[in-house]
């Protein structure tokens, strides 16, 4: 199963949905470290922990509730960023790619093929 984000990152490959699915502790209490000093913010094992962002429905990783890129998506009623009409060039996805240059590529195939549909 592979479930993309709002954002073009794989939520399969992340280790909130993986500790999620597999039920392993160890991972979330490994995740939450790293992510804690990463992030310069206090995270717990239990909040490693998240169905996929474009998942309705809860779990997602505290992060969803605050994700500027994801906020848009949905509230446009779109699930990847690079459907909507105003990629590529929108700066709020273009700030995020700054720091993750490799969801490009899924978000550049979600504009593809809404372009080769006519959409």
């Amino acid at each position: 199963m592979n479930i993309q984000g709002c954002c073009g990152l794989s939520c399969s490959d992340c280790p909130a949905f993986i500790a999620r699915v597999t039920g392993d502790d160890g991972l979330r209490e490994r995740t939450a470290a790293e992510w804690s000093a990463m992030f310069g913010a206090r995270i717990e094992p239990s909040d490693i922990d998240c169905i996929g962002c474009t998942v309705p429905g809860e779990p997602h990783v505290h992060h969803c509730g605050e994700c500027d890129v994801r906020r848009c998506c949905t509230g446009r009623g779109l699930s990847i960023c690079g459907s909507c009409g105003d990629y590529p060039g929108c700066g709020t996805i273009e700030a995020f790619l700054s720091m993750a240059p490799s969801a490009r590529a899924a978000l550049d195939a979600a504009r593809a093929g809404k372009e080769g549909t006519g959409s």
